[in-house]
């Protein structure tokens, strides 16, 4: 199993996404050129209307297309969305007020009540920590005794 990233921030022509769409929640048809895509292999591909944020699929079966060529098109397994939303946020640290501006994927069907638990990881995964309702930047989180 190999690992290829088609993230947008990588600009690669001989390696991109064509179109990566959804054929229903948790399963995705994707099709690329380059990267020599097999089954069981992992795409690391750009969330749509977002500037950073990415999703891993995994590569059920693949069908390489004779023209163009090195082109493909895949079926893929991924996250469950009914309906993805990509929110925009901001947290300030407790300690020294240092700003992060972020945004994360939520599951725009399951209300509001989903947001906060989203928020929270995604700032966990950036290396901020909420404790309590306060939030601290990596940078205070070392200096914390």
């Amino acid at each position: 199993m190999a690992e290829h990233d088609f993230r947008y921030t990588l600009l690669n022509p001989g390696h991109t996404l064509t179109e990566c769409r959804a054929l229903a929640p948790g399963r995705y048809q994707v099709t690329g050129n380059g990267g020599n895509v097999r089954a069981g292999d992992v795409l690391i591909v750009t969330l749509k209307g977002s500037r950073d944020l990415s999703q891993r699929l995994t590569v059920d079966k693949v069908r390489h297309l004779i023209n163009p060529p090195g082109q493909w098109m895949a079926v893929a397994n991924g996250p469950v969305f009914k309906e993805l939303a990509i929110i925009n946020w901001q947290v300030d640290c407790d300690s020294c007020g240092k700003q992060l501006d972020f945004e994360f994927a939520v599951d725009a069907a399951k209300g509001e009540a989903a947001r906060a638990p989203a928020a929270d990881a995604r700032i966990a995964e950036l290396g901020w920590k909420n404790d309590a309702g306060r939030h601290l930047c990596p940078a205070c989180q070392r200096a914390k005794p």
